[in-house]
């Protein structure tokens, strides 16, 4: 549904995205992560037209972005980071505006106009001034208005950014029912949204694509060591060494945020683990037999924000190794003198 090959975006000699690659499969909500000016916004914006790119190539539902670019406007939905919402009109005036400009005309258009609404659940705000509803309901106005043209592809930069937890929760679970019946773009630097929304990831840093994969496969492809949770009453300090002696164990060191500093309720230790062999008896014997009380045992599952950090990290130090590769090349040469 959506293939992009080798896009570049440049601002002088500043590379605002370089060489990033990336296809939707028809139905999928695919999560566009990245930090802030990792090249998110740039991507989403060529995407749908807003402007174009310096090289590469980006299809929408077989249309090409640059050349065809009012078939691929006809099937895309935007909902932009900042909303741009007309704030005091009406919000059923809006929607028959933006329906407007997106050529909808006539019948057509109060239908497309009422199931968006519908959808979006605004039937008690529709006739408010835009100006008077609360974040969410915006956020809902212009979900709304990315969606009355029944786009096929959904492409939305932040949905849920200054938005409380429980407008999260909605405008999370809207996104989710759209699930199948379009192909969805979800840009964030929130890790929840994306782990609890998205089929597939993709990783931005620094303008590149560094890593792209279901979320299953990226966890498992992190998991080089394991990390258990042992909860301990006791002397915690001895529990520290004589597990830290196992051989194999990798780190010990306490968890003050999940003991909440309340002995008698016992510590937590974080134990770093090989994924093989398993040595979670031996820890659980070795607390046991230390004469401490193990009041719980269990392991911590990789996160999309390891694997996140893991990414950015290792991508991090590659840049820093090829850097420190063109010092030592450069400070190498020698002028020989002549005789």
């Amino acid at each position: 549904m959506i293939e992009v090959e080798n896009l570049c975006k440049f601002y002088g000699s500043v590379a605002a995205i370089r060489d990033v690659s990336f296809h939707v499969e028809k139905g999928e909500i695919l999560g566009f992560l990245g930090p802030n000016g990792a090249g998110k916004t740039t991507t989403m914006r060529i995407l749908t037209g807003y402007f174009p790119a310096t090289s590469g190539t980006a299809r929408v539902a077989g249309f090409d972005v640059f050349n065809q670019l009012d078939e691929v406007r006809k099937r895309i939905g935007y909902l932009p980071e900042n909303v741009p919402l007309y704030t005091d009109m009406s919000v059923d005036s809006y929607l028959d505006f933006a329906a407007q400009i997106k050529g909808i005309s006539g019948r057509d258009r109060k239908q497309a106009v009422n199931k968006v609404v519908s959808d979006c659940g605004l039937e008690t705000m529709r006739h408010r001034l835009i100006k008077k509803l609360s974040k969410g309901y915006r956020q809902r106005v212009g979900l709304a208005q990315a969606l009355v043209n029944d786009p096929e592809v959904l492409i939305l930069d932040e949905p849920t950014v200054g938005l409380d937890p429980k407008q999260i929760k909605e405008i999370r679970s809207l996104v989710k029912d759209l699930s199948g019946r379009r192909t969805v773009i979800l840009s964030t630097h929130i890790l929840p949204e994306v782990s609890m929304t998205c089929n597939r990831v993709v990783i931005i840093h620094q303008g590149r694509i560094i890593a792209a994969d279901t979320l299953a496969n990226l966890t498992q492809q992190n998991a080089t060591n394991t990390e258990i949770l042992a909860t301990v009453r006791g002397d915690v300090d001895r529990v520290e060494n004589i597990v830290r002696a196992i051989p194999g164990v990798r780190n010990v060191a306490r968890d003050t945020e999940k003991s909440n500093g309340r002995s008698d309720q016992g510590q937590v230790l974080r134990v770093g683990l090989p994924t093989e062999p398993d040595l979670r008896g031996k820890v659980a014997r070795a607390i046991t037999d230390s004469g401490a009380e193990l009041i719980d045992l269990r392991s911590r599952e990789i996160t999309l924000e390891d694997v996140f950090i893991r990414s950015i990290s290792a991508e991090n130090a590659r840049e820093s190794d090829s850097a420190e590769g063109m010092v030592i090349s450069e400070s190498s040469h020698v002028e020989v003198p002549r005789q």
